[in-house]
């Protein structure tokens, strides 16, 4: 809000005023009187601002004066950063020779003139808030240091209690069950154990507290005591004791009574007793105060319970060591189900009328599933008795109830008011992403970060550290969800909290998506961002004075209007923040210097090969993002001019030649996505040298062109990598042939212990590999491939965090380890301890994993069980194993696979050895328990030559909890000889160049849950029958390359049971003649695929029985294309139903879709 932004302005404006560096520059440009004044006078209305604060929520015209207030502390914002930006220009020019034109600039006569000129604009500014401080005098307000308890901000909250009806609650029985087993059946170490229930406002904490508090079960616990105290913002810790002593005793204490008798008689009252206590609506963040509290509870018996509801995480972190229950919004049909019974109480609305349901149905899908919010929406639409009344709700109320401060808003706008006031901020800018969007938290962060919202307080922490700092701390608030990290970190903000931040934004923030919209932007409007691609609204913004302009549509601009960017540039000089990705620019003006203020410029997507120079003149610049501009060749020469440069991305940006000559000189940089090696100096790029004093780099780096760097045996004299102490992810790329330098080169490029993740492409050294990979500790993620020449990898088995490992085209690699398996024998906790993907392929000279251990035939009949002692070797916790054309026949044992094994062209010794291992020797906890591979989920075999029938079978007995499975090439296989019963749990099979096979095996009917079935390239088969009719819970089938198969006989009525069949593929069968008349029993085919059936001629009237299907996809059919040609061929009646049919023949596709 206003009065919140219009503080944290006030207290940024002072802190700059009062530096040093503006003290000093102050007297370079005669300036420091006008600036002296400014900051008492910003001083003085900062005093009052809080307590203006309070006012704007009842008086609407000191609302308009903190409007007024906040419109001059911007301009005051932007005139001190234009002062500070010509000061640092300056900075950067001086030392050098400058040209005549820079010369005569800061000439004494110049530099005069611009201290005039500045110091007019400093003394405008100060007379325009003199003006709005006077006005200030007329509201009385008092000076404040720092705010009243917040209850003044909304309407404070009524107090709970424990009573609730039962049928007041709908769709928690889960929630209650899971809680009173935390109640109730939770063994503890702790006498009293705290159960946090944490979720977003209006969720119905306190009410599901209520429904355990009340129930039966917990009244019949034995519970001694049990009380039940509201809490909520203010908290007391006098004034808590108070009522838990009146909720256990029925009676208030004395008024008088001080805090050590207040606590010896709690003391008293609960010391021994086993006690059940709910505090409802925590709010308190501080660890002191909760602890002063709970040392004054802990005296209850074994078995007490506390538990306490909050919307903080926090709260929670602090209350207890348990992990929180987190109560989520109402399912689809409970939600349902309480609109129901509230909407149609009065009787008014028809509840089976499909009108009334459909429009209620679409008015709840706005409510998110939070029951306050239900209940809302439903109790005014019970008092509405027609279908009218409630599509003209649906269509205009809608959309301003949640505006209404009545109703919903202030039970999560009390969350806002909470907060301090540079996180008000934080989170009223969040009003710029539109609903359930998913958001970059790095972005966002980037985007405060621009803002000046983020704070230093902690010199040895980045800016963008304690902007994360921020985000977690909101998110512990509940102000976002969903957040997940996997390559990048995401979030979403409920609907109903972007609603609040939409509301606390007001006029200052817009979201705009049409013409109407973006010509109803207020003027003084600072926060824009564009949901749709359509640059043509951007000229019909009133405001000139924006902070961010963001595109945030998902899709490509096209047809863009050729001078929009310098539409942008010559109307919107204020911006901090400006992301036009993906907008199709060909070239960027000369003119983008004048955006001087900026901080963050996107320009991702774009189709540029180069940047102006000029660019460089923003000195200002922190982030600037080019990724996926696929034509761009090179970056601005003097790029070095950036020095407040944090973040350069040129992901995906593979056309770039070199980096320019002085990026070494960005010692400010967290972020370096690329740097890319000059192919022959012809274009005088940056040397790899200069990535040596980039010791705050983060994230990922990747480095191409490594085969262009000459002369590595001299060239480095200091570590290149070795100080990136922050840096988690990096990537070498030789990108071709390699010479004699490579083996030095690589040394030399050694990173720091805290790497992560190490991929290298492509290097050419000899067979020696760098011993340092060894010494990379925390290394979770290691990919090398080829082409190379080394022989073997130091070893990795003992890196503590490793857990995944990926090798390929190792055309050379001999061996894995250099030592004997017996030598780990003894301490097998320490071999691979945190290894879960292990994928190796294409090392086609790798036989043994081992160097001291002699590879195998596969023929030989050494035991399988005892070789080398190898048994005893085994992965501790692998999920994944992929081996692809490796001749491994030695190797650690892998009984603990739960996820997927895909073995392709290799022995099958290490599977058999696997299979056979001795249980008792010390293998993972995780698989003592149960035969090796007996949770695997996926496998996947292809041409293992030595595998056969027997073998097979004796495998596939272990794999207990397969539910998928493909065999591919095994020649020497026969499925009719597998026992298929421990499969029960299979529900995908897949059956590829298996000669033997002549008909399904019977076994297959033991595959109960089977629902995918695909045979590809098996020239023996002929008939499907017997095993077919079985397969009835079968929902694909798919068959394909299979020339003696005959599916038209006359006797082959195989589907009559298959009313579960929704896709059914043919493909490449010639002796599929017509298609038979057993199709009619497919009643719920969704989908019929035809391809490359030469002798169908026809298809059969019982197509017309296929009432469910959605496609039908004919390629290769020649014969059917006059037949099924639309209205007038002979069999078009038999398909007009189906709504999208393709045909494919001879190249030319012809697609109908109804």
């Amino acid at each position: 809000m206003a009065e919140a932004i219009a503080f944290d302005i006030a207290v940024e404006l002072i802190t700059k005023l009062s530096s040093f560096a503006v003290s000093q520059i102050g007297l370079w440009w005669n300036v420091k009187d006008d600036l002296d004044n400014l900051r008492t006078t910003v001083s003085t209305i900062k005093a009052v601002l809080l307590h203006a604060e309070e006012q704007s929520v009842t008086n609407n015209l000191v609302k308009v004066w903190l409007q007024e207030l906040k419109d001059a502390l911007y301009d005051a914002d932007d005139l001190l950063d234009d002062f500070f930006t010509e000061t640092l220009r300056k900075d950067l020019m001086g030392g050098k020779k400058l040209m005549k034109e820079v010369r005569l600039f800061f000439s004494s006569s110049n530099q005069f003139a611009y201290g005039l000129k500045i110091g007019r604009k400093i003394k405008a500014i100060k007379a325009r808030l003199a003006s709005i401080e006077s006005k200030a005098n007329s509201f009385g307000f008092m000076v404040r240091d720092r705010p009243l308890e917040t209850s003044f901000m909304t309407k404070k909250r009524e107090q709970t209690h424990s009573f609730v009806p039962k049928d007041k609650i709908i769709g928690r029985d889960n929630d209650k069950a899971a809680l009173l087993k935390l109640v109730l059946e939770l063994e503890s170490e702790e006498n009293v154990y705290i159960i946090p229930i944490v979720g977003l406002g209006g969720l119905g904490k306190t009410a599901l507290a209520q429904f355990v508090y009340n129930d039966e079960m917990v009244k019949n616990n034995n519970f001694e005591l049990m009380m039940w105290v509201c809490v909520s913002d203010v908290f007391d810790v006098k004034l808590i004791v108070e009522n838990i002593i009146k909720s256990a005793t029925g009676q208030a204490p004395d008024q008088n009574l001080e805090m050590d008798q207040l606590q010896k008689q709690l003391r008293e009252k609960i010391g021994g007793k086993k006690y059940l206590l709910v505090l409802d609506d925590i709010w308190n963040e501080e660890r002191e105060n909760w602890v002063s509290l709970k040392e004054l509870l802990i005296g209850g018996a074994k078995g007490s319970r506390i538990i306490v509801t909050t919307r903080s995480f926090k709260v929670a972190k602090i209350t207890s060591k348990c992990q929180p229950y987190v109560l989520k919004g109402l399912s689809d049909y409970d939600a349902w189900s309480l609109f129901k019974e509230i909407a149609f109480e009065q009787r008014y609305a028809d509840s089976t009328d499909s009108a009334f349901v459909e429009i209620g149905q679409q008015i709840l899908e706005r409510c998110g599933g939070v029951p306050l919010v239900i209940r809302t929406i439903a109790s005014t639409l019970s008092y509405k008795e027609t279908e009218q009344d409630w599509r003209s709700f649906k269509d205009n109320e809608l959309a301003r109830i949640s505006q209404n401060e009545d109703n919903i808003l202030p039970t999560l706008k009390l969350s806002y008011d909470h907060l301090p006031a540079h996180l008000k901020h934080c989170f009223a800018y969040c009003r710029l992403y539109p609903k359930d969007y998913e958001i970059d938290v790095q972005t966002l962060v980037q985007f405060w970060v621009a803002q000046g919202f983020v704070k230093q307080s902690n010199v040895t922490q980045s800016l963008q550290e304690i902007g994360f700092g921020y985000f977690k701390e909101l998110a512990e608030r509940s102000f976002f969800q969903e957040v997940k990290e996997r390559q990048l970190m995401t979030c979403k903000m409920h609907d109903l909290m972007h609603d609040v931040a939409e509301f606390v934004a007001g006029k200052e923030s817009s979201i705009v998506d049409s013409n109407s919209s973006a010509i109803e932007v207020d003027e003084k409007c600072r926060h824009i961002s564009i949901s749709i691609n359509d640059d043509s609204l951007i000229p019909l913004f009133k405001g000139k004075k924006l902070r961010t302009l963001l595109q945030i549509s998902n899709e490509r601009h096209q047809n863009k209007r050729a001078g929009i960017l310098y539409f942008i540039i010559s109307n919107y000089i204020s911006l901090r923040v400006l992301k036009l990705d993906y907008f199709d620019f060909n070239t960027i003006p000369l003119s983008i210097h004048k955006l001087k203020h900026l901080r963050y410029l996107d320009l991702s997507g774009n189709d540029h090969e180069i940047l102006p120079e000029s660019i460089c003149k923003i000195q200002n610049l922190q982030v600037l993002k080019l990724d996926g501009c696929f034509r761009l060749k090179e970056l601005p020469k003097k790029i070095e001019k950036l020095v407040n440069l944090t973040h350069l991305t040129c992901y995906r940006c593979d056309d770039l030649t070199h980096m320019p000559r002085g990026i070494g000189k960005l010692t400010s940089l967290e972020e370096l996505s690329m740097f890319v090696v000059d192919r022959d100096g012809s274009h005088d790029g940056a040397d790899l040298s200069e990535l040596s004093g980039l010791n705050s780099l983060r994230g990922q780096l990747r480095i191409k062109n490594l085969r262009f760097v000459k002369n590595a045996k001299e060239k480095f004299k200091t570590p290149i990598l070795k100080g990136k102490q922050h840096l988690r992810s990096l990537i070498l790329e030789w990108n071709g042939d390699n010479d004699d330098d490579d083996n030095k080169l690589l040394e030399d490029l050694q990173p720091h212990p805290n790497l992560k993740k190490f991929h290298i492409y492509g290097w050419g050294g000899d067979a020696k590999f760098p011993s340092w990979l060894s010494l990379l500790t925390n290394l979770v993620d290691i990919s090398i491939w080829g082409p190379n020449k080394f022989k073997y990898l130091p070893s990795v088995a003992q890196l503590p965090c490793l857990q995944n490992l990926t090798i390929r085209d190792c055309s050379e690699l001999e061996y894995m380890d250099d030592n004997s398996p017996k030598g780990s024998q003894g301490e097998p906790e320490s071999f691979f301890p945190s290894l879960k993907y292990l994928h190796l392929e294409n090392c086609r000279n790798m036989k043994s994993w081992w160097r001291t251990v002699k590879p195998i035939d596969d023929d030989s009949n050494e035991d399988d069980t005892t070789v080398m002692g190898t048994s005893t070797m085994a992965f501790p916790c692998l999920s994944t194993l992929w081996m692809e054309n490796c001749p491994l026949t030695s190797m650690p044992l892998y009984p603990s696979v739960d996820d997927y094994i895909r073995l392709v062209n290799t022995s099958s010794r290490p599977l058999k050895q696997t299979i056979r291992m001795n249980m008792n020797a010390k293998t993972p906890s995780s698989s003592t328990s149960s035969l090796p591979l007996s949770k695997l989920e996926s496998f996947h075999v292809k041409n293992m030559k030595d595998l056969d029938t027997p073998m097979l079978d004796e495998y596939l007995q272990h794999l207990s909890s397969l539910k998928t499975l493909t065999i591919d090439g095994c020649t020497k296989v026969d499925l009719e000889g597998i026992q298929w019963e421990p499969l029960k749990n299979l529900s995908y099979l897949e059956i590829i160049f298996i000669p033997k096979l002549v008909s399904l095996p019977i076994g297959l009917q033991h595959l109960v849950e089977l629902k995918t079935l695909e045979i590809r390239d098996c020239s023996g088969l002929r008939s499907l029958f017997p095993v077919f009719p079985h397969l009835t819970s079968l929902e694909e089938f798919s068959i394909s390359d299979c020339k003696e198969l005959e599916l038209s006989a006359p006797k082959f009525q195989i589907f009559q049971d298959h009313t579960s069949l929704r896709s059914l593929w043919l493909a490449d069968i010639p002796k599929c003649w017509q298609l038979p008349d057993w199709i009619q029993h497919l009643t719920n085919l969704q989908g019929l695929l035809l391809w490359n059936l030469p002798n169908l001629t026809s298809l059969p009237d019982e197509m017309r029985c296929l009432t469910n299907l959605q496609w039908l996809n004919i390629n290769g059919v020649p014969q059917l294309e006059e037949r099924c040609r639309k209205d007038i061929g002979a069999d078009w009646h038999k398909i007009a139903h189906i709504p999208q049919i393709l045909f494919v023949n001879s190249g030319v596709s012809c697609y109908f879709s109804f």
